[in-house]
């Protein structure tokens, strides 16, 4: 099995998927005039402006939950795999996934706004690429594969990874002559009392669907996003006179091909995707489920998401493993023979371990467990994102064949969703993380050709930039005058949610007119 993972990654993940993520970005940086710098101010703005309605979650729930899925094992462990097997230059690649990701996550994030549409039992808002292509493109087929695609993917693939994560964590903290291993306590089983806490408050948080999730969600992110950024700045004073030769490090290896050819570029980016997900099509099911005034709106906030998740998440990791020379980083297969070795040879790339030794050196095993709780929180959160990406797809699927369908189906992607935790905690993280990548890479694929296509064919992205800027600039937003969106004064065809609430709009002023 480990032989066809690894067979399946090397194929998507060819350099045509690199070169195809950056080259998205770029492109729709341009179309769309840097927007991800011009409009950072409103982004700021919009994160806290929208409330929530009875079917829909506020902008700022809808950036936690989209958070919670971008700042998981990737910030931690995928940063160290990144400069484990690409060195330190891989950083550089995942800033500039993220710089030009951001314009993609605005792209793809405002697709799922405009094509959202209410889901027949539950009411909720519902969106995201399956939607968009059946809509945009007049394509039920593209869309059905990415449906199938992402339940696979975010269903099967990836909740292992922040399960295996979360294991290995605790495998770290209790180690020989830990607190528990001294009361008597064997590693096996703190690993399977570690999964089993997941297993129980997973369950009773993904059957309580979009809204409990997004309310844990709005607490939990922005606690362990904060929590983990300051421990990593205080590292950063302590060790601040390295902080010039951190930097060298990164940039004078970005080009270089240290941990061989294009290993820097190709882990850099591979892991930045992850991490942040922009163009992986994840980051749209939450942004559709956002009760906003203007598409655009939620496209805005998503994109300031990437921001946070790299910049400041990752970034905070790998300056904590490079400054605390808390790494090893090691050559292309197959001799694999290590470049630099710093710290033990059986330390495992592909875990938290570098980051939790980082932490060590400076706090100690407080640091250390630090570390351990916040590999379960970020984790945590991000499978109850994976869940909420399954359940969506699942409702697509299913939307027209009734009640019944659409429950038995949840109900099998909430037990497999358990399942594949489980089933992920208990193997090996080379293995589970090759899984992992191989759902990432289908998900980038199908979604940026997709969303190209839709470019070319209908635009509706940049239309809808440019008439939110209009209303911007003409005093929209305040209390007086909010911003309104009618698709068919811009020959935007099947964003059925927003034909209606236009005419209710229309209808509501016309009444107080007459009053």
């Amino acid at each position: 099995m480990e032989g066809i993972v690894s067979a399946l990654n090397n194929i998507i993940w060819s350099p045509a998927l690199i070169y195809l993520c950056l080259g998205a970005g770029l492109f729709y940086s341009i179309m769309t005039r840097f927007v991800q710098i011009r409009l950072f101010k409103e982004m700021l703005r919009l994160l806290f402006k929208s409330k929530p309605d009875n079917d829909g979650i506020s902008s700022f729930q809808a950036l936690a939950v989209a958070l919670a899925g971008r700042v998981g094992m990737g910030n931690i462990a995928g940063v160290a795999a990144a400069i484990g097997f690409g060195g330190p230059g891989a950083v550089f690649w995942m800033w500039i996934v993220a710089f030009l990701g951001a314009s993609t996550a605005y792209v793809e994030s405002t697709l799922g706004q405009i094509y959202k549409e209410r889901d027949v039992v539950t009411g909720e808002y519902r969106g995201g690429p399956a939607y968009y292509f059946e809509r945009a493109l007049g394509q039920k087929w593209y869309g059905i594969v990415f449906a199938i695609s992402s339940i696979i993917a975010c269903g099967i693939f990836l909740p292992g990874v922040q399960a295996n994560g979360v294991v290995n964590a605790v495998a770290q903290v209790t180690g020989e002559g830990s607190l528990m291993t001294l009361m008597g306590m064997e590693v096996g089983s703190t690993r399977l009392i570690a999964l089993a806490i997941i297993l129980l408050v997973l369950g009773f948080i993904i059957f309580g669907g979009i809204k409990r999730i997004a309310n844990f969600a709005e607490y939990a992110v922005p606690f362990m996003a904060v929590g983990y950024v300051v421990l990593a700045l205080l590292i950063m004073f302590t060790n601040f006179s390295k902080v010039p030769e951190v930097f060298g490090m990164i940039f004078s290896d970005a080009f270089s091909a240290q941990a061989g050819f294009g290993a820097a570029i190709g882990w850099g980016v591979k892991r930045g995707i992850y991490s942040n997900e922009a163009g992986q099509g994840t980051g749209p099911h939450a942004a559709a489920a956002a009760a906003v005034d203007h598409p655009s709106q939620q496209g805005l906030v998503q994109a300031f998401s990437v921001y946070v998740d790299t910049l400041l998440v990752c970034s905070a990791t790998a300056f904590m493993i490079l400054s605390t020379g808390m790494y090893n980083i090691q050559g292309a297969l197959p001799d694999g023979q290590f470049i630099v070795q710093n710290i033990a040879a059986e330390v495992e790339i592909n875990s938290p371990s570098f980051t939790q030794m980082a932490m060590e050196s400076v706090y100690g095993t407080v640091g250390d467990s630090f570390i351990a709780l916040a590999v379960f929180f970020f984790a945590f959160t991000t499978i109850l994102a994976y869940y909420y990406i399954a359940e969506v797809n699942i409702s697509y699927l299913t939307r027209y064949m009734g009640k019944n369908a659409s429950k038995t189906g949840l109900f099998i992607v909430k037990l497999m969703i358990m399942v594949m935790v489980a089933y992920g905690a208990l193997n090996s993280s080379g293995y589970i993380w090759g899984l992992g990548d191989v759902g990432v890479g289908l998900m980038a694929w199908l979604n940026i050709v997709g969303i190209i296509i839709i470019f070319f064919v209908a635009k509706p992205t940049l239309t809808m930039l440019r008439d939110y800027e209009a209303q911007l600039k003409a005093g929209g937003g305040t209390s007086d005058k909010r911003f309104v969106f009618d698709p068919k004064k811009f020959g935007i065809k099947n964003a059925v949610y927003w034909e209606e609430r236009y005419k209710q709009t229309v209808e509501s002023n016309r009444k107080n007119d007459l009053k």
